[in-house]
């Protein structure tokens, strides 16, 4: 009877916090453990990218090409993780613990075995899928051997996913902190140790990769193991229903779509800068990864706005919805505008880490100030997709991801070059973030315009 007790006084503090505590506050104190979180994450696929890099440009391009399998990894894996996550902190909103529970043992177990059969199939065409993903003649063994230890890891990535979002939508972003800053400061250690001391090149960058995402899966079960959440895991909670699977697919959608599409994108970028050389390729793998160094701020704070205005959105306290959404919106514009303005004055710095062929960073530093000039337009898609996929409005979060993540992109991309050349290929992007943009506004305005009183 006691444990009962304590339980419950539990999930009534949680509740409280997350309906009561003010919006600032609360955004912030979920948001800045998410940002540190993917701060690192991005931190140590640059280390990647740097130690690779200084074993030549094809070693280099290699890192640029399993980016693609990484993005299909997380594809799946934040579809779980979101469509999960999603569902719970409404459930929790509702105070439906058990529910909560179903959602979370489901979305856990599917993801976990999406990822065993992407390592299966993966290193049997391991040749064909490092190909299809925009490797030449001499980046493929370097991709072959990086990309194995990446597809090896599947499992723990895919699963991983879906703890850190349960954490996340639970309003526990430090527990999710933990585990995957573990992770991946364990990467950037063991990077130059495997890379130059064992000697074994990108074969080393890969392996550990693999050990730091299964140690940082393993913290993160932990935490379920330990009892320090809301909703368990156990493969009798599990549904085998059409209703909590669909709502998991449905609501994960989105997540799909845009990592997905990211990957997608990769592959259409990778074989466009072809003609141009390996040089090109390096370079604007080596700008995405910057890119989404200084994207992580902003998703990192929209990350810790999802939870918020699920949990308020299932216990109906709209205006709380509103306030969050517009408090994410300014700040994460604001904050992203003041770093991409270092980006903008310092792209030969950043281009000329991960090399000094003059090549690449003549393309990577053109590229990289015209991304710079363009993402202050990312919040505004992202809060508006995060919103509606956090609320259960997948329709609009799915073609607003889809838009964000490559079906502005890809057109662009494939056409622009045929015109203007490399300039196409750097422009393509940065094109896509305003456009989606632009038709993110007046959907979010609309909605947020016709949400009812409090309690309605």
């Amino acid at each position: 009877m006691k444990k009962s007790i304590t339980s419950s006084e539990t999930a009534e503090a949680q509740y409280k916090k997350m309906t009561e505590t003010p919006i600032p506050r609360l955004v912030m104190s979920l948001g800045i453990p998410t940002t540190v979180s993917m701060l690192i994450t991005n931190i140590y696929n640059m280390a990647d990218a740097y130690y690779v890099s200084t074993l030549g440009t094809s070693a280099g391009g290699a890192i640029s090409v399993v980016f693609g399998l990484m993005a299909i990894l997380q594809a799946f894996g934040f579809m779980f993780g979101h469509g999960a996550g999603s569902n719970i902190s409404r459930m929790l909103g509702g105070k439906q613990q058990g529910r909560a529970s179903e959602y979370a043992s489901t979305g856990f177990f599917a993801a976990l075995g999406c990822g065993l059969i992407i390592l299966t199939g993966g290193l049997s065409f391991i040749d064909p899928l490092m190909r299809l993903l925009g490797s030449t003649d001499t980046i493929l063994p370097y991709a072959r051997n990086y990309g194995k230890w990446i597809l090896i890891a599947a499992p723990a990535m895919t699963a991983s996913c879906v703890l850190n979002n349960i954490l996340r939508y639970e309003g526990k972003a430090t527990l999710a902190m933990i585990g995957l800053t573990t992770g991946g400061i364990l990467n950037i250690c063991l990077d130059p140790l495997f890379i130059f001391h064992f000697g074994l090149g990108t074969e080393g960058a890969g392996l550990a990769t693999a050990i730091s995402q299964y140690i940082s899966f393993s913290i993160l079960l932990s935490m379920f193991l330990f009892k320090k959440t809301q909703s368990k895991l156990s493969l009798r909670l599990v549904q085998k229903d059409i209703r909590t699977i669909g709502d998991i697919v449905i609501t994960g959608l989105p997540s799909l779509a845009r990592q997905g599409l990211n990957s997608v994108s990769t592959m259409v970028l990778n074989n466009q800068a072809k003609p141009f050389g390996d040089a090109a390729i390096a370079a604007m793998g080596y700008v995405g990864r910057t890119s989404s160094l200084i994207f992580s701020v902003g998703l990192g704070i929209g990350q810790g706005f999802q939870p918020v205005s699920g949990y308020n959105y299932g216990a109906k306290k709209y205006s709380r919805v509103k306030k969050a959404s517009f408090f994410t919106l300014f700040f994460g514009a604001g904050f992203i505008g003041l770093i991409s303005l270092f980006g903008f004055i310092g792209a030969d710095t950043v281009i000329g880490w991960f090399s000094t062929e003059k090549g690449v960073i003549d393309i990577g530093s053109t590229a990289l100030r015209i991304q710079c000039a363009f993402l202050i337009s990312l919040p505004v898609s992202v809060v508006a997709t995060m919103l509606f996929q956090s609320i259960g409005e997948s329709g609009r979060a799915f073609v607003l991801s889809c838009l964000q993540s490559g079906l502005l992109f890809i057109p662009l991309c494939l056409v622009l070059p045929r015109f203007i050349g490399i300039t196409g290929i750097q422009l393509s992007q940065p094109l896509a973030y305003f456009l989606s943009a632009t038709v993110s506004v007046p959907m979010l305005l609309m909605f947020l315009k016709k949400l009812p009183k409090d309690g309605n």
